[in-house]
């Protein structure tokens, strides 16, 4: 893995379009913390570390409808990093998505550095 984040969105990606109803993934601090925001946005139903402490098990919601997750794209590269200040952050895809942000108060989405006035590093967008 050169870039766990993006083996992280695609794994989501993919798991989401398939129909799976859970996957696990390499569990770290950062993948934790982004799939918690995915939590609070409602993109996934939950997500926590299993019993032996290596992997993360990330579930999706469980509805009539198909999974919410219907594309996503990594915007902060390893080789080209994208920053946005809390006013430069706009809505994604006409507020039908999610940007997902690194910022000095955790990982936190969109709305939610607007809200707090914080900006930082744009890691990806999910709609």
């Amino acid at each position: 893995m050169s870039d766990p984040i993006s083996d992280f969105l695609n794994k989501l990606k993919i798991a989401s379009q398939t129909g799976k109803e859970s996957f696990t993934f390499p569990y770290s601090g950062v993948i934790a913390a982004i799939a918690g925001a995915l939590e609070k946005k409602g993109y996934v139903a939950s997500s926590r570390k299993t019993k032996k402490g290596r992997e993360l098990e990330v579930t999706f919601p469980v509805s009539e409808k198909a999974h919410p997750i219907t594309g996503a794209k990594r915007v902060s590269l390893l080789s080209k990093r994208m920053y946005k200040k809390a006013r430069e952050i706009r809505p994604v895809r006409n507020g039908s998505g999610t940007a997902i942000l690194s910022t000095p108060k955790g990982v936190l989405s969109d709305s939610d550095a607007r809200a707090a006035k914080v900006g930082g590093e744009v890691l990806f967008e999910i709609w």
